[in-house]
Parts: structure tokens; sequence; C-alpha cells
């Protein structure tokens, strides 16, 4: 169980971080969906998941980089828009979960298909 104040500091990394990506010049990300935060070591880590389920694996790891790279202007935006001292150390992945659960739909319509036939 997360404490309320991590999950008030993930809920506004949430809103935080696709403005501060939207600030930046690349077309590659700044429009890139963040679905969600889960920060670790208290407010020193955060995994920013975003949805990866439109890009290939080679993508993943040019957006990854990318990101990477523009983490010290996410952070820099998000220290200026919340005044707070320190901003957690971003790692970015790609959330498949969309994905995954529209596979286990499509196999649920699959088998519900077999059953009425």
């Amino acid at each position: 169980m997360k404490s309320v104040n991590i999950q008030r500091t993930e809920s506004l990394l949430m809103e935080l971080i696709p403005e501060a990506l939207a600030t930046l010049n690349d077309s590659r990300i700044n429009s890139l969906p963040i679905t969600a935060v889960n920060c670790k070591n208290g407010k020193y880590d955060a995994i920013v998941y975003y949805d990866g389920s439109d890009f290939t694996k080679t993508e993943h790891i040019a957006l990854n980089k990318l990101l990477f790279r523009a983490s010290g202007a996410i952070k820099s935006y998000c220290l200026n828009s919340t005044g707070w001292y320190k901003c957690p150390d971003f790692k970015f992945k790609a959330d498949t979960g969309l994905e995954q659960s529209l596979n286990i739909e499509a196999l649920f319509r699959q088998i519900n298909d077999k059953k009425s036939k």
C-alpha cells in the first residue's frame, strides 16, 4: 500500500510529464501518451510508462533514448511547476498492458465464437 503523499506525487507527475513533453521540439515524443507513473524509493525514482502499442521494439529503444535525453528538461519543467526541491529521476518504459488486454479480449471472442458454433 502506497502512502498518500506518494500517490499524490504520482498523480501530479501524470499531469506534468505530458505538459513537459508538449513543450519539447521533438515531434516523436511531444505527444506521447503517458499511461502511468510509479514512484520508487520515496520520491527519488519514478518509472514513467507510455503507451507503446503502436511502436516496434526498435522504435521503443529509440524512444527510450530520446526520453532519457529529454529527462533533464522534464525535470526542470516539473521543478518549476511545483516548487519542489528535488524531482525524481525518471526511467521510461513502454506500457504494453493495453496491447495485452486487447489480445486477451480477442482470445475470449474466439472462444465464444467456437462455443456458439
